[in-house]
C-alpha cells in the first residue's frame, strides 16, 4: 500500500468526554461519523494536507494514519517476492479496516480523515498472485467503496517529474513507480460518487490550498461542523 503517511500521533491520543458523547447518524451508511479518504500516487501531499486541516479545525477532525507506514517503519517486513508482497497487502487491508473501526468507535461524530484507504492495496497488488486483490480478501470494489463518504486524490508530484524523496523513510518508489501507482489509484478510487481530485501542482503551497479548499467544501456541504452533527 501507499507510502505517504509520515505520523501516527493521532491514533493515541485518548478520548476525552465530548469524543465519548453518542452522536447522531452521520453518514449515509448509518455509521456515527463521517468518513473521508485521503489518496492517491506517493509524494502527493495528502498527508501534510490532513495534518494541516486536522489543526484547522480542531477537536471536530481525527486522522485515521496511514497503515503500511505503521507497519513498515515498525519492522514489519519489506520484500519484493509476489507471495511475500500479496501476504503483506492482505495484512495492511486487515490493520486499515480495523484502525478504522477503532477510530470511529473511539471518535463518534467526529470526521474521520483517512490517510489512504482499504482499495488502495488493489494498485500494490503483484500480478504473479494467482487469484486478484479483491477476490483474495473476499470483498468487491463496490463494496470498498461504501466504506467511504468522500475520497479526494492528491495527484503525485512525480506526474510533474518533481522528485518525492525524503519526507518519508517508508518511502521507497521511483518516480516512475510513483507515476504508474497514481494512474492505478486514480482508476479505482474514480468510480466513487463523492471523487474529488487536487491537480499537481508546480507550487506545493497551491495544491495544499486546492486540497484544504476541497475537504472544506465536503465538510460544509453535509455540516459537519454544525452544532449536534
Amino acid at each position: 500500500m501507499g507510502i505517504a503517511g509520515r505520523s501516527n500521533q493521532h491514533l493515541a491520543c485518548t478520548p476525552d468526554s465530548e469524543s465519548a458523547i453518542v452522536a447522531p447518524t452521520m453518514s449515509a451508511s448509518g455509521r456515527h461519523h463521517f468518513r473521508i479518504v485521503l489518496t492517491g500516487g506517493p509524494g502527493g501531499g495528502k498527508t501534510t494536507a490532513a495534518d494541516l486541516f486536522r489543526r484547522e479545525i480542531g477537536k471536530k477532525v481525527v486522522i485515521v494514519p496511514e497503515t503500511a507506514t505503521m507497519l513498515f517503519t515498525g519492522g514489519f517486513p519489506r520484500v519484493g517476492e509476489p507471495k511475500a508482497r500479496a501476504a503483506t497487502q492482505q495484512a495492511i487491508f486487515h490493520a486499515q479496516v480495523a484502525l478504522e473501526d477503532i477510530q470511529g468507535a473511539l471518535y463518534p461524530g467526529r470526521v474521520l480523515l483517512c490517510d489512504r484507504g482499504t482499495i488502495d492495496g488493489a494498485a500494490f497488488w503483484p500480478e504473479e498472485a494467482p487469484q486478484g486483490f479483491f477476490e483474495t480478501l473476499d470483498t468487491t470494489l463496490e463494496e470498498e467503496l461504501k466504506r467511504y463518504d468522500a475520497v479526494i486524490f492528491f495527484e503525485s508530484a512525480a506526474v510533474g517529474d518533481i522528485s518525492i524523496e525524503g519526507g518519508n523513510p517508508a518511502r521507497t518508489e521511483s518516480n516512475e513507480e510513483a507515476r504508474g501507482l497514481d494512474i492505478r489509484l486514480r482508476e479505482l478510487w474514480s468510480k466513487h460518487p463523492n471523487f474529488h481530485f487536487v491537480p499537481h501542482s508546480s507550487s506545493f503551497f497551491a495544491k495544499l490550498q486546492d486540497g484544504l479548499a476541497q475537504l472544506q467544501e465536503i465538510v460544509d456541504d453535509n455540516g459537519l461542523l454544525e452544532p449536534g452533527s
